[in-house]
Parts: structure tokens; sequence; C-alpha cells
């Protein structure tokens, strides 16, 4: 069946290495439990910087800080978080950024330490950025400026996940629905919902927003139409639901692009849809 939940390590693998339900479910089997232990990256058959520049954002940070976690060669590990360093001093999340200093311990010198007058000023400046969109976001309720409530509580959720406040970031994407008056509007408002749902590993609500979206068929361009495959294909793989996350993976045209690369990578959905496809289809289907 199209929702028959197929083992197979090899998949398993890959769960763990982009989605993450294998690493957080419970095994009664000492032989998974290896499997989730050991290294599954082989640094000496990866370039970095090549892998990473698939990706932008927080999700090439977080790939980033995976591989560090997960590689057992060290200078691979070193260079991995070198570049996460990197990456988040060109953005505000302050708080990703200590995590990523603690992981360094003082291993990649002085100008990979602590910078406690860098993450001050950020901080500063979010609270002066959260202040005025406070401000402006009570000016347009209390004038009941539709489009405008709706602007603010979009800038509220785009100042919440820049700085790594995911369920914040939610809740004012969500909020945005009441005040939507286009289906782009709403098609903007499910593309932000799913992005910080992938990213907070709720499936539950990347299948609902991606629902959502398609019913609003009018507004999908091509594009946009791959980006909401791919989100259905993620959350077919959390699922271990490999059949229909293959189908939605090989859906996915070459309009994709790189314009999905805060989420997923071209690589990716090529990958993701033919390890499914090879665990879940028959012969018949293989050579369809």
């Amino acid at each position: 069946m199209d929702g028959e939940d197929i083992s197979n390590p090899k998949m398993e693998d890959m769960c763990a290495n982009g989605i993450g339900g294998v690493e957080d479910a419970p095994s009664s089997s000492t032989s998974t439990t290896e499997r989730k232990n050991r290294p599954i990256i082989s640094g000496e058959q990866l370039d970095i910087e090549a892998y990473a520049g698939l990706y932008s954002g927080r999700t090439k940070i977080t790939r980033l800080i995976f591989i560090a976690d997960h590689c057992d060669n060290t200078a691979m590990q070193m260079e991995a978080l070198r570049m996460a360093y990197d990456e988040i001093k060109r953005g505000e999340n302050t708080q990703l950024f200590r995590e990523v200093v603690q992981k360094i311990d003082g291993r990649l010198g002085p100008d990979y330490s602590m910078d406690a007058a860098w993450c001050a000023t950020v901080d500063r400046k979010a609270e002066q950025r959260k202040d005025k969109l406070e401000s402006e976001l009570n000016a347009y309720r209390t004038n009941l400026i539709k489009e405008s409530i709706r602007m603010g509580y979009n800038d509220f959720g785009d100042f919440y996940y820049a700085h790594g406040a995911l369920g914040d970031a939610f809740k004012s994407y969500v909020r945005t629905r009441d005040y939507c008056t286009t289906s782009k509007h709403i098609i903007q408002m499910c593309l932000s919902a799913i992005l910080v749902s992938i990213e907070m590993g709720q499936f539950t609500h990347v299948t609902s927003y991606v629902s959502k979206a398609e019913q609003t068929s009018e507004a999908l361009d091509p594009p946009t139409t791959a980006k909401l495959r791919c989100a259905a294909g993620l959350a077919h793989l959390e699922a271990k639901k490999y059949k229909l996350a293959a189908r939605k993976f090989l859906e996915v045209g070459p309009e994709l692009g790189n314009s999905y690369s805060g989420v997923i990578a071209p690589q990716d959905v090529a990958t993701y849809g033919g390890l499914c496809a090879l665990a879940s289809f028959d012969r018949t289907e293989l050579k369809a």
C-alpha cells in the first residue's frame, strides 16, 4: 500500500541525515542503536564548501552543524563549524551563535571565539526593532487597516525567524491568515508556515499547510507548486511513507531550480526520490 511503513536501514540513515525522524525515535534493537550513533558522513568524500553552497539561510547553518556532529574527520568538523560561525555572524541569531561557539570550544583560535560585544549589539538592536514593530502593529490594529495588520504580523514572523524563535515566528505567520485578502497572500502565509514547521520538525503542520496552499490553485505558479511537492515529500519521508514520498519528489520539475535552497537542494530531491523509490516501488513501477 502507498502508506506502508517499510523498515529499511539505509532509509533510516537518510532520515537521520536530513529529516531527524530516526534520531528522535526510540529503538529496541541494539543494531539500530549502533546505526544511530555511528558517524554517517565520511569527511574524506565530502567537499563541505561545495555542499554548503547548495543551501541558504538557517538550513545552511543547521546542515553544517549536522556535519560537525556526525563526521568522524576532525578537520572536516572544524571546517563545518568555521563556516557555520561565519554564516551566523551575517545574521541575527545570537542563541545559535552561542551554541556553535560552545561546539568550537576554542579549537579554531581567537578569531572564532565568543564575541560578547557582537551578541550584545545584536540583542540590543533586536529589542529596539521589536518595540518598533509592536508600536506599528498596535497602530494598524487601532485603525483597522487590514493589509497593514497582515504585513505587521508577517514582519513579526520574519523578525522572530531571524532570531531563532521559531515557535513565535510560526504563530505570527499564522496570524496573518485572518487578514489575507488575496490568494497570493494565502500562499505566502502557507509557505512561511511550512518553512518554520519543517525546521521545528512539526510535519503534521507541513502537511496541513501544503494542503491549504494547494486548495488555492489559481494562485499557484510552477515554482511554488514544486516547493509544495518538496515539502509534502519531506513530510511523507519523515513519516516513513516512502512510496508517497517518492511520488512527490518525482513530481518535482526543473522549475524548482535553486528557489527552495532555504529548505532543500535539487540534488536532494533527486537523491530522496531515488532512494524512496528503490525502497518502496516494485519492478514494474521502477521501469515506468
